[in-house]
């Protein structure tokens, strides 16, 4: 019963984290709206693998790690700020380019989708602290590999909800008509918010 408790606290707390607005909201919903469904469904799918694997290093104890050696979580931070950033350069660059140009750039098969919400999400170390914060505080003092095998699962499950929404939204005929219209509009202003994130992450290395 203390371990169903303590599930459900984290995956609410999870949850709420997950859906507010960031890099991997910005990904999902531009794949969706400038690709297809299915491919946006492949980055969600990435989304929702990233969230399992940085709940597996959460329980062996990430957290700690980073925090006792700040300098490995700066060049972390400065590692996937960059790539955040290089992504935004990318999809600011393919602004004026057809659309089938564009998609040919990185999103042309489901499994290059999935890659790149899988990546996305790994460039964001606070991810791994925020999981890591939530699982300290409300883990149990010991629990089975049972509940271990169901939280991962859980934190899969709900990331990849979530952004498979976005990607529903986002890939429906509404929101596809007007990012035709808007195109290098919708992707210049995609790649500016995903190119600061980046450097947002880069500039907060260097703050202790």
């Amino acid at each position: 019963m203390q371990e169903l408790a303590s599930l459900a606290s984290i995956v609410a707390a999870l949850s709420i984290g997950v859906i507010s607005p960031g890099p991997s909201f910005v990904m999902v919903a531009r794949v969706a709206v400038a690709s297809s469904r299915v491919r946006g469904l492949a980055t969600a799918l990435g989304m929702g693998a990233r969230g399992a694997i940085f709940g597996a290093v959460a329980l062996l104890g990430l957290q700690s790690i980073l925090l006792a050696v700040p300098a490995l979580y700066a060049a972390v931070r400065v590692l996937g700020g960059l790539y955040l950033c290089y992504l935004g350069f990318l999809i600011f660059r393919s602004a004026r380019q057809p659309l089938a140009m564009a998609a040919a750039g990185g999103e042309a098969r489901p499994s290059r989708a999935f890659w790149l919400g899988l990546t996305t999400q790994l460039s964001n170390p606070k991810a791994a602290i925020i999981n890591a914060s939530v699982f300290a505080a409300l883990l149990p003092a010991s629990f089975s590999p049972g509940f271990a095998a169901a939280l991962l699962t859980a934190v899969f499950c709900v990331e990849t909800a979530w952004y498979a929404l976005v990607a529903f939204v986002f890939s429906s005929a509404g929101p596809q008509r007007a990012y035709l219209s808007y195109k290098s509009w919708g992707d210049r202003a995609a790649g500016i918010v995903m190119f600061g994130l980046g450097l947002k992450l880069v500039t907060s290395a260097a703050k202790p």
